[in-house]
């Protein structure tokens, strides 16, 4: 078994799959390590109702666009894992699944990369870190304060309704994840209690058509970060809530607040027997709506100067105003028997040994191309497009990386001494 490899890609997921694909069409020799199995974070870390809040159509990986007939629908959990089963069958990659690397680094002296796997050793000229950005589930330390008869889920773990207790259920943050998963709840017919957060809300359709196609068509989704007004703070912004559960529709929480959804402002603390709330709901419900506002008339502005024949929509009026904010709950009273934490995810690229991250752990990179020659990342939250971490854009940014591999092993500058390779891969 070949042990050496001019590329090695960490990840089996849409990147390293798209990333394998590239790189295949080049003629470059490759594998791929996926630690679960393909499809493994739609299958597993979804819940049941989960569906993709983008349309059809953005599904673009390389050389496997959607081609179903729903192009402006939007996928469901079961059919995002069957889209990318049929990805990978469409050109077999060199995928060995059920491998975890435990420890990437790099062998300055040969120029070559050392890869430690739950297999064994291996080594490649160039890697590709193709794992994302949301590794490990963040939960709050001040959880421990809740009483152990409270089931405690972060959001991908979360499954459905009916898998929690017959309760009321207590959901911390309104990002996507949150959002939707309150959704799923309420119109299961659960008591909700939910904590709005400071995430901002889109429309999901506007003048004739889903905001997205609007978007596309006025260049958004081709802008590069170095361009975008917020450079590099973009990537760790919270993205706009909204969903495509039925067909795509906005998520409005004053509507669900008027169905009895309890609103409240961000979790500030939790004592013995109560929870204590931010006076902040107002507020964080008012910015949303700024935003999405702000989102309609930029719409206006691209329609107005094109000379775009569009129907026109009245102004967006509030369907509910918290008139007091409650500031405090007692969750025994209000028979809470589950909190599910929407709370995000931190990165984990300790196991990559090579000096090219910052002060928080991010990688610095050019388009994916670090400082050290050799090592890439693909896939992450705005590598360079506001896609980048999608379907709709890591088609660009595998091609990218795929011709920048290829030219550095053209021009040359890979060497290697087969004896240190030996050693290391015999693991003495």
């Amino acid at each position: 078994m070949t042990s050496h490899y001019s590329v090695m890609i960490v990840g089996g997921g849409q990147a390293g799959l798209s990333m394998s694909y590239c790189l295949t069409e080049r003629g470059l020799d490759h594998l791929v390590f996926e630690k679960h199995q393909i499809g493994y974070s739609w299958r597993s870390k979804r819940w049941d109702s989960f569906c993709l809040v983008t349309p059809n159509w953005q599904c673009q990986l390389p050389g496997h666009p959607y081609r179903g007939e729903a192009l402006h629908g939007f996928m469901k959990k079961n059919e995002i894992v069957q889209y990318i089963e049929n990805y990978a069958a469409s050109f077999n990659p060199p995928v060995k699944e059920g491998v975890e690397v435990l420890k990437v680094c790099k062998n300055k002296v040969q120029d070559i990369f050392e890869l430690t796997t739950s297999i064994g050793n291996y080594t490649a000229d160039q890697v590709v870190i193709a794992t994302g950005g949301y590794h490990l589930p963040k939960i709050p330390r001040i959880a421990e304060r809740l009483p152990e008869t409270i089931v405690q889920l972060h959001s991908s773990e979360y499954k459905s309704p009916h898998a929690l207790p017959d309760k009321s259920v207590l959901v911390v943050g309104t990002g996507q994840s949150g959002c939707q998963i309150a959704e799923d709840l309420h119109l299961a017919g659960k008591k909700v209690h939910l904590c709005v957060g400071s995430a901002p809300r889109s429309p999901r359709r506007y003048r004739g058509k889903d905001v997205v196609d609007w978007l596309d068509q006025m260049g958004y989704y081709d802008l590069p970060i170095d361009e975008h007004p917020q450079k590099e703070k973009v990537r760790t912004k919270a993205n706009h809530y909204v969903t495509g559960r039925d067909g795509g529709r906005e998520i409005d929480l004053r509507q669900f607040a008027l169905e009895g959804m309890q609103l409240h402002g961000r979790l500030k603390n939790i004592s013995s027997n109560g929870l204590e709330f931010e006076p902040n709901l107002k507020h964080h419900l008012d910015q949303a709506d700024a935003v999405a506002e702000s989102i309609k008339k930029t719409i206006d502005k691209f329609i107005q100067e094109h000379q775009i024949q569009a129907p026109t929509e009245p102004p967006y009026q509030p369907a509910w105003e918290p008139e007091a904010e409650t500031l405090t709950l007692d969750y025994e009273q209000a028979d809470i028997g589950a909190v599910i934490w929407c709370t995000g995810y931190q990165s984990d690229f300790s196991w990559v040994e090579v000096p090219v991250f910052d002060g928080k752990g991010y990688p610095g990179h050019d388009r994916g191309v670090t400082t050290v020659q050799g090592l890439y990342f693909l896939g992450l939250p705005w590598l360079y497009t506001w896609g980048s971490g999608r379907f709709s854009g890591v088609a660009r940014d595998a091609i990218y990386l795929a011709d920048y591999i290829a030219a550095r092993r053209k021009k040359g500058t890979l060497s290697q001494d087969w004896s240190i390779v030996n050693e290391f891969l015999l693991g003495s």
